[in-house]
């Protein structure tokens, strides 16, 4: 999942090592730290790969730094890592660096996202509220507190994820409406007009 974050951040723009790191950290870090023990050998793979390259650029000081930029098959291989499926409606930070670049995404494909990871969250608020239920009359008061937290966290996420698929449901309509052609205005129906007959001469009396 780092290698589809950091093609992400750089199909919006070139960064060195440094940037880099910090748009990582601004944008996942509050569920995700990268150092740059990993940072580093993730754009070796992908320069390896072919999914960015280097260019150099000289810093204030004049010191030159490396910096990346995502090639053609790294923003091919962008979009296959973005539209894969599998196990991240159960992985918190995979579903969150999904959701970071969701604008890329089909909207049909952001939907079934979004409902897979309803459905995950959905079976683990009926096992947290299964173990509350357990553990009530046997655990302390702490204890409990703590119980019931994570489950009105879940509870609370399951209606974030609720408002975005509604959100995203009522988007999908109006655009399918915006590309509708227009139906032509029904106009009652008009009688063809018939030439009026010339007028018959009329005999002059004896």
């Amino acid at each position: 999942m780092l290698e589809l974050a950091v093609l992400g951040l750089l199909k919006e723009r070139t960064m060195h090592g440094y940037q880099l790191k910090k748009r990582l950290s601004d944008t996942l870090g509050a569920f995700w730290q990268v150092s740059y023990g990993s940072l580093y050998p993730a754009l070796k793979r992908l320069q390896r790969e072919g999914a960015v390259e280097m260019v150099f650029s000289k810093g204030e000081v004049g010191r030159r730094k490396n910096v990346y930029r995502v090639t053609t098959q790294g923003e091919q291989l962008f979009q296959t890592l973005l539209e894969e499926t599998g196990s991240e409606a159960g992985e918190d930070h995979k579903f969150q660096i999904r959701l970071a670049f969701f604008r890329y995404l089909r909207p049909e494909t952001r939907i079934g996202v979004l409902e897979r990871r309803r459905a995950y969250l959905q079976g683990r608020l009926a096992q947290l509220e299964r173990s509350f239920s357990d553990y009530r009359e046997r655990s302390d008061g702490y204890t409990l507190s703590l119980m019931r937290h994570g489950v009105d966290a879940v509870e609370h996420d399951i209606t974030w994820l609720d408002g975005l698929i509604d959100a995203e449901r009522r988007n999908t309509r109006t655009t399918a409406g915006a590309r509708r052609p227009a139906r032509a205005p029904r106009t009652r129906a008009t009688r063809t007009n018939r030439p009026t007959p010339s007028p018959v001469p009329q005999k002059e009396n004896a």
